[in-house]
């Protein structure tokens, strides 16, 4: 049985594609953990993390305010005003401070 030098090219490279193929087959799990290893250093990089049980804060939040409202009544009868009529004044302060601080790390 004779095989053409075109037949035999033809063979040699389904055969090549079909080892190739199989090689990334089996190295499909080693692909997946290498990735996988540099997420996880990736993401151990950024450093510690928000933990409710491992966290302390205090925070005191203070709000002081003062106003004052003046209502004037004044009788009219300046330049062809009659009756009367009320001037209001209002002057308002106020200040807010927060103060304190939060630790992250293992209690």
């Amino acid at each position: 049985m004779r095989i053409s030098a075109r037949g035999q090219s033809l063979l040699e490279y389904t055969i090549l594609v079909v080892v190739i193929i199989a090689a990334l087959i089996s190295m499909n799990t080693y692909l997946k953990r290498g990735i996988q290893g540099r997420w996880k250093d990736s993401v151990d990089g950024l450093g510690d993390q928000y933990d409710p049980e491992k966290t302390n804060s205090v925070v005191t939040h203070r709000i002081e305010s003062n106003s004052e409202s003046r209502v004037q009544t004044i009788r009219g009868g300046n330049q062809g005003v009659a009756g009367y009529y009320t001037m209001r004044s209002d002057v308002a302060s106020s200040r807010e401070t927060k103060n304190g601080g939060v630790q992250i790390g293992h209690y």
